[in-house]
């Protein structure tokens, strides 16, 4: 135990994934050094008193978007800078977004680049997730082996959007670099042809506003994607995750799936736990503020996801922040119009809202315990994606990433309270039990509960380990051995 630390965090009633306690922590070179029931006083440069109040790890969100390279003219409102000053005031502390591969580059051009866009910028810890959009024999042979080994060890796949989805084939080529590489495969699984139909009808009746988004994407969309995702993850007998589940039809399959012994991992987000079908009807083009993809459903579809994040059918709750300005031509009001509903920039703003709304309704509601709300917010991402335990957990050696939570007061939710670069949240009015009232990113207060005090620049780039390797099943279908699986 050190005998002078930078600063020590005294009275903090800890929350980890396992336990809980309360203890002093210290701090020095922004790691956790001591844990203790009291250390010395006059021990630190500084001190923060957390005055019995909960102290969980810094956020990680395992799943945003920010500066990412758009079709133009479209624009995400968020770049590094704001979106990882949005985060911490949040209570988050390491963000994960995207790398994405255009078709026809290379994925290591969407890495450089994506460096490039974060250079200097982020006041918090960051990694990348690859999105493979192209999967040539290049990419999966070459690419991919070499950059899992520097660190980017978890990849996205589409099934949907014209621009990014891959065939089948493509997908289960994936899926075997993935299993020989040991790396995440996220998949967004929606059914594209079945999307694109349902547009034409839906548009060919003049039925083009921001409503008709959920109506062209309705659950068995989702329901058929999730269980071809998950054959062909059986086939190749790889671990794969599915990424912002909405309702209980995908959920009747990852639960399925689950039975049979695959190792099938699942993600949710805020949007199906607050929004519903309504919002997409608000009136005028308002509606377009929260069209995302899946879309929300409804109100006995978000119990089906509350009750999947209590009984543990749920890995992680991510963000999925998709930032576009509502009054926009570069955002929602694409090109200065009121747009088609099948041409309105899809996804929502969360990194701010994400940690506050899942505390307040689910762990001061009585939905989640403490260690359920940690475990899907923070350690559960960072072994996902190999950053535990340097990052998930409050104990020693680990950073010294810190939320102090203020549950002393219900507040409603305001746009103009955040700190990201969107002109609306679709979460505005809703009332929240609980704030950070202080942030620490490896032992640097970024938020102070009243002004965001980190700095541009201040933020690492985090090269991801392998996540932990799953149990392997016992297979012994004969197939398997005559095609080399």
């Amino acid at each position: 135990m050190s005998d002078r630390y930078d600063l020590i965090v005294r009275n903090a009633r800890v929350a980890t994934a396992a336990d809980t306690f309360d203890a002093d922590l210290g701090i020095t070179g922004g790691k956790i050094v001591a844990i203790a029931q009291r250390l010395p006083a006059g021990s630190a440069d500084r001190e923060i008193d957390a005055a019995g109040r909960w102290v969980t790890p810094g956020g990680v969100d395992a799943h945003c978007h920010l500066d990412q390279p758009m079709v133009e003219p479209m624009r995400m409102a968020d770049d590094f800078e704001t979106g990882s000053r949005s985060a911490a005031c949040g209570g988050t502390t390491t963000v994960i977004p995207f790398a994405a591969q255009v078709k026809g580059h290379s994925l290591r051009e969407a890495v450089d680049d994506y460096h490039r866009r974060a250079e200097g910028k982020a006041s918090i810890d960051y990694a990348f997730h690859l999105i493979v959009s192209d999967p040539t024999p290049d990419v999966i042979a070459r690419e991919l082996p070499a950059l899992v080994g520097e660190g980017y060890t978890s990849f996205k796949i589409y099934m949907t959007y014209d621009d990014l989805k891959l065939d089948d084939g493509e997908i289960l080529a994936c899926l075997e670099a993935a299993r020989g590489l040991g790396a995440m495969t996220m998949i967004h699984a929606e059914n594209a042809d079945a999307i694109a139909y349902l547009t034409k009808r839906l548009t060919e009746q003049g039925k083009t506003a921001p409503r008709f988004h959920g109506m062209s994407r309705p659950m068995p969309v989702e329901r058929e994607a999730t269980h071809r995702a998950i054959t062909l993850s059986e086939l190749v007998d790889v671990p794969i995750l599915i990424v912002h589940v909405s309702g209980a039809e995908a959920v009747e399959q990852i639960r399925w799936a689950r039975g049979k012994g695959l190792n099938i991992l699942a993600e949710t987000c805020p949007q199906y736990l607050f929004l519903t079908q309504e919002h997409l009807g608000l009136d005028g083009f308002h509606g377009a503020k929260c069209v995302c993809s899946p879309p929300p459903r409804d109100a006995r579809n978000q119990q089906v996801i509350w009750d999947g994040l209590a009984d543990g059918l749920f890995t992680i709750v991510s963000s999925d922040h998709a930032p576009f300005r509502y009054d926009d031509p570069q955002g929602k009001k694409l090109g200065g119009e009121e747009p088609s509903f099948e041409y309105i920039p899809n996804g929502i703003p969360g990194l701010e809202t994400r940690l506050p709304l899942l505390f307040s309704e689910g762990v001061l509601a009585g939905r989640l315990t403490i260690q359920q709300f940690v475990a899907l917010t923070s350690t559960n991402p960072a072994k996902l994606y190999g950053l535990y335990p340097r990052k998930g957990t409050i104990a020693i050696g680990a950073d010294a990433d810190l939320v102090i939570w203020d549950t002393s007061k219900r507040q409603p939710i305001r746009n103009e309270m955040l700190h990201h670069e969107v002109d609306y949240t679709p979460y505005e009015g809703i009332e929240v039990g609980a704030w950070p009232a202080t942030t620490v990113c490896r032992g640097k207060v970024v938020w102070d509960g009243v002004s965001f005090t980190g700095r541009a620049g201040d933020g690492q780039f985090l090269a991801c380990g392998l996540p932990e390797p799953a149990k392997p099943r016992v297979r012994n279908e004969s197939w398997r051995e005559w095609v080399g699986l």
